[in-house]
């Protein structure tokens, strides 16, 4: 089985040496490619990235001209990669790409892949993170009856069979839950290990800063899940 990874780049050009330099170990395996979105960078990205990928076997990217979300990027990359197993991680180096090596040896055991979700559980993490991810997922577990832990963990990584059903996916961050939530819905096993989640090498995060962010979210994904609960009920 071929494995794409896709990795959104956002204004990430002081990230992406290091990161092409961890892209490169998993690539070793030649089953793995890699595709770099660049997903509407105003920064240097648009002229570093195509540098940097000169000479590199298994990594390419692609450019969304404007950017129109993070999961617009991530469904952008989707869309272009080449493998049966799908999946998707940061770019900031907080997570390692190298932890989607793990994930795919799971599809290697499993008695059949198309029924598979696996999706990573971050640890080191700062106390207050930890404890806004646990009540976000007391919120959709109660939500959805089903157990939802760490949602926004990376890599997600599922069958192609899987991202071939879905329907209108969203653009922004909700796109964590939706996939998630889809895979609790269909039943798919799920298999969850342990990734370190580290701090930013450089920049800022483009979402989490500060209260008046988080409030921002946690409003956004109220709605969305709300939305598609009454969706899911209606069969749709």
């Amino acid at each position: 089985m071929r494995f794409s990874l896709i990795i959104p780049c956002y204004n990430e050009a002081l990230n992406l040496p290091g990161l092409l330099e961890r892209c490169a170990k998993l690539t070793t395996d030649p089953r793995v490619e890699i595709v770099l979105v660049d997903n509407g960078s105003t920064d240097d990205t648009p002229q570093v990235l195509p540098k940097l990928l000169a000479g590199m076997t298994g990594i390419r990217s692609i450019r969304v001209g404007v950017n129109r979300g993070y999961g617009f990027g991530i469904l952008s990359g989707l869309r272009a990669g080449e493998g049966d197993i799908l999946g998707w991680t940061h770019a900031d180096q907080q997570t390692d790409p190298m932890d989607a090596a793990t994930g795919l040896a799971f599809f290697d055991k499993a008695a059949d892949p198309t029924r598979l979700f696996v999706k990573g559980r971050r640890y080191g993490r700062p106390l207050v993170d930890s404890a806004f991810t646990a009540g976000m997922s007391v919120f959709e577990t109660l939500l959805t009856q089903r157990v939802m832990r760490d949602i926004n963990a990376q890599p997600t990584m599922f069958h192609r069979s899987f991202f071939e059903s879905w329907d209108n996916p969203p653009h922004d961050f909700a796109l964590d839950l939706y996939a998630y939530w889809l895979a609790k819905d269909a039943g798919l096993a799920m298999q969850r290990f342990p990734v370190r989640f580290g701090p930013r090498k450089f920049g800022a995060s483009h979402w989490n800063t500060g209260m008046k962010a988080r409030m921002k979210f946690v409003r956004r994904t109220l709605a969305f899940s709300f939305d598609l609960k009454r969706k899911r009920r209606a069969g749709r």
